[in-house]
């Protein structure tokens, strides 16, 4: 694949523009106009290199490796965080989306068994959380990735999110070549996007950052109770009448070492119970949001 984008006499060079007002009109699944995707990243961060994300700095800021307390952040997530939102969404019977790094099936097999069993949808996330940019040859780690989880499940996989959603130029038409059939970096409007790439056409997944406990609580460090806030106030909008009408994706990202722990978690739970709530609201994976959403966009 080259680094050559498909169009360069428009803003974005793979979504063509449209205001959201001007957004045909669909038939939301089950009659429900609130489309609600959990996407739960699921990462593994190598104890013999530096970690991708850091809770806490070195002192005078000599950073070294192992960088063992923020790997522990990380590890205290895939150990009583994960446990927590597998019993949460099950108890539940919510429809999850768990990004993936493939070497996750290996490096914390007991939790990869769990969210098979659980029938979680598995989305392509790297090889480890790290840029697909360092890598020597993006295709291939994208390949061997998406080879890994194929054989782990028993099912082609048809989403991807990239480590800290950096792309190169030619990650979507990569992932388009390897069968892709959507992508969650690319979180532009409300509704999913059809990409132009070759040599099939991507969908842009709507995931949005100011809604991702990531942003909110390991970047901005916002009090605990702060994604509740941000999602009270998202339907607020949604539901304001000047708000143009139609059906909404609101795709949320959690991380177990973020909204896991003790002190965030009792406020995901009341997410849950504000969504479940609503009479509006339908949670479904990305592969039900995209199968949905290319048979409103073929009619």
């Amino acid at each position: 694949m080259d680094d050559v984008l498909p169009n360069n006499n428009q803003a974005n060079p793979r979504i063509p523009y449209r205001l959201a007002s001007h957004q045909l009109p669909m038939n939301g699944p089950k009659g429900k106009s609130l489309i609600v995707n959990m996407v739960v990243n699921i990462e593994h961060w190598p104890f013999d290199q530096e970690m991708p994300r850091k809770l806490l700095t070195a002192p005078h800021g000599r950073e070294q490796v192992p960088d063992v307390p923020n790997f522990c952040w990380a590890d205290y997530g895939m150990r009583a965080g994960m446990a927590r939102l597998l019993a949460l969404f099950s108890s539940r019977e919510i429809p999850v989306s768990a990004s993936i790094n493939a070497t996750a099936i290996e490096t914390y097999r007991d939790c990869a068994k769990e969210i098979r069993a659980a029938g979680w949808e598995f989305v392509g996330h790297g090889m480890h959380q790290q840029s697909l940019g360092s890598a020597t040859s993006e295709g291939d780690v994208i390949r061997t990735a998406l080879e890994k989880l194929s054989e782990f499940t028993g099912k082609p996989v048809r989403g991807w999110l990239s480590p800290g959603l950096r792309e190169t130029a030619a990650t979507p038409d990569i992932l388009a070549a390897e069968g892709i059939d959507y992508v969650c970096d690319w979180s532009v409007d409300d509704v999913p996007q059809w990409m132009d790439t070759r040599p099939r056409s991507l969908m842009a997944m709507p995931y949005t950052l100011e809604l991702n406990d990531s942003v909110v609580h390991a970047v901005e460090k916002h009090r605990s109770d702060e994604m509740l806030r941000r999602l009270e106030a998202t339907l607020a909008c949604f539901d304001a009448p000047t708000e143009p009408k139609g059906v909404k994706v609101l795709g949320i990202g959690l991380h177990p070492h973020l909204i896991g722990v003790p002190h965030r978690f009792p406020y995901l739970i009341r997410m849950l119970d504000l969504l479940q709530g609503r009479d509006d609201v339908v949670f479904m994976t990305g592969s039900e949001i995209h199968d949905w959403f290319q048979m409103e966009a073929s009619q």
